[in-house]
């Protein structure tokens, strides 16, 4: 006999739900990319939490997130909405982040100082959060750099990212900042149209951006 209508409406909407629900946890692990190198190796995982609370736990990250292997040719070099890397040396920090597009970053840094002067240059970054453990304690910092109601609901105060051209943001990040304890500061400088001539001193950034746009650069240190 065919079945009744209530049983297909009650299958529908159960297939709905369900759907939805797959949908709604992909999109949750897609938000959660952490990076980390152990013995040599780069380990690019997706986890379906949050992994504040377990900053440099490798092998709890091995066991809770889907984790592989992957060729620094490998990692993605082109956005991310949240992205974590747990760090002993900073160098590698240069071929993980230089011009790409995060807008909510976490840098827990899991060896010991002292850490030598490097420039990050990061685009369109909105918040930066870094974790240090310095003589045996925690050092965690917040910067807002712009608010938006998919990150900052709360932050008023700041400015509304959409108020800033944010595909046309670099963030300066001096990684020299994970040696001591002084608050995260950050500064900055619109309408650059050419980031060389005004800033010789930092890396040449106009080998990826084009002279003919008008960019917003900002310092963290």
């Amino acid at each position: 006999s065919a079945p009744h209508p209530h049983f297909i409406v009650h299958y529908l909407f159960l297939v709905g739900l369900l759907n939805f629900c797959g949908d709604s946890f992909a999109q949750g692990q897609m938000n959660n990319t952490l990076i980390f190198i152990k013995e040599n190796a780069i380990r690019n995982c997706i986890c379906p939490d949050d992994m504040s609370d377990n900053d440099c736990d490798y092998s709890l990250a091995n066991l809770i997130c889907n984790c592989k292997t992957v060729l620094p040719s490998m990692i993605d070099k082109t956005h991310y909405s949240n992205l974590t890397i747990w760090f002993t040396e900073p160098s590698i920090l240069g071929m993980l982040l230089n011009i790409t597009a995060i807008y909510d970053l976490k840098l827990s840094f899991c060896g010991s100082i002292p850490v030598s002067s490097k420039y990050l240059v990061i685009w369109e970054l909105r918040r930066l959060q870094i974790r240090s453990e310095i003589n045996g304690q925690l050092q965690e910092q917040i910067l807002t750099i712009c608010s938006s109601s998919d990150y900052e609901p709360h932050a008023k105060f700041k400015m509304s990212c959409s108020d800033r051209n944010m595909n046309n943001h670099i963030a300066i990040l001096d990684i020299s900042l994970f040696n001591g304890y002084a608050p995260l500061k950050s500064y900055s400088v619109e309408n650059i149209s050419n980031i060389t001539e005004r800033f010789p001193k930092l890396p040449h950034l106009d080998t990826y951006f084009t002279r003919n746009n008008s960019f917003i650069v900002t310092f963290i240190y």
